[in-house]
């Protein structure tokens, strides 16, 4: 590997992260010029478009989507990545944009992988680090002083951006776990794709996206098509793309550009006040998960250990 090569792939993920954070600032335009836009019809549109752009993105590269269809398990496991995974992690994470701001739904999700540490622990019996156990609690610190703003006595932003927050932080854990058995075998575009089109869809039988009356202006229209594009299929396929270039656990060290990002724009583009407590909370929580993110790989070489140990 060049160091060109390894500047190309940091600059894709990067670049995907900040992508993502947009996408949240876009959300949270269009939730606040048309107060009739539901995140549940926002969720679908998206998922349904950006998930039938990468199926035929898969298509035209070659990647034959449909093969994964013709074996049960990675059926099944398509679907329960798109109704357990991508419908929580994509409804909960608008909705808290919805009732709060981008910048601290999207910190608050921030959280999602020392959930999976924590997964990992009472599943797997892995032991935390020291480094995971010091990240563990400024990101403990960091919530709390979003939350409360240093008075534990009253909560600084509303229970329900908590609540929606906490869910998508949840929720990014299952995210990532579900569909880890078949991502080599059958790829990042097929199952993504599959796993966006089957939750839009999902959705759509629960709540018909054509029973809601929208009024959309050429603007509004813009910056859905901006969430779809520029926030989910070019992201996506950016990130995925870098992956060839450096290694997971650098390319999810660019995962703290989407919260600074998303933090950036909105205090310029939407004039959202955030105190110097959201700043500081903000800052611990994006550090923890980088000293989090350092240490995976050790995670994963320990694991792979076991597993030949208990397979000899």
């Amino acid at each position: 590997m060049t160091q060109q090569n390894h500047l190309r792939g940091v600059l894709l993920a990067s670049s995907a992260c900040i992508l993502w954070g947009i996408s949240g600032v876009a959300a949270s335009t269009l939730f606040i010029n048309n107060p009739h836009l539901t995140a549940m019809w926002l969720t679908q549109v998206r998922m349904i478009s950006a998930g039938l752009i990468l199926l035929v993105w898969g298509m035209v590269a070659g990647k034959h989507p449909f093969k994964i269809w013709h074996h049960r398990h990675a059926a099944w496991t398509a679907v329960s990545y798109g109704l357990l995974g991508l419908i929580p992690v994509q409804l909960c994470y608008f909705e808290a944009v919805r009732v709060g701001n981008a910048p601290i739904a999207t910190i608050i999700q921030f959280l999602g992988p020392f959930i999976i540490s924590i997964y990992y622990f009472l599943f797997k019996h892995v032991t935390p680090s020291r480094i995971e156990l010091i990240g563990m609690i400024m990101a403990f610190i960091g919530t709390l002083l979003i939350v409360t703003h240093g008075h534990l006595n009253s909560l600084a932003i509303s229970p329900v951006i908590l609540f929606w927050g906490g869910l998508s932080a949840i929720e990014v854990a299952t995210n990532t776990l579900i569909p880890r058995t078949i991502l080599p075998k059958y790829g990042a575009l097929t199952v993504t794709g599959w796993g966006l089109l089957i939750a839009g869809l999902f959705l759509t039988l629960l709540q018909p996206m054509w029973r809601v009356h929208l009024t959309i202006t050429w603007p509004q229209l813009g910056l859905l098509i901006v969430i779809i594009l520029l926030g989910t299929v070019a992201p996506f396929l950016m990130f995925a793309r870098s992956l060839s270039d450096i290694l997971p656990t650098t390319a999810s060290l660019m995962d703290a550009f989407e919260p600074l990002a998303a933090t950036v724009f909105s205090i310029t583009f939407l004039n959202v006040q955030l105190t110097s407590f959201d700043f500081i909370g903000g800052l611990l929580i994006i550090l923890a998960v980088m000293a989090l993110s350092l240490n995976t790989h050790k995670m994963l070489h320990f694991l792979r250990r076991r597993r030949a140990h208990s397979s000899s």
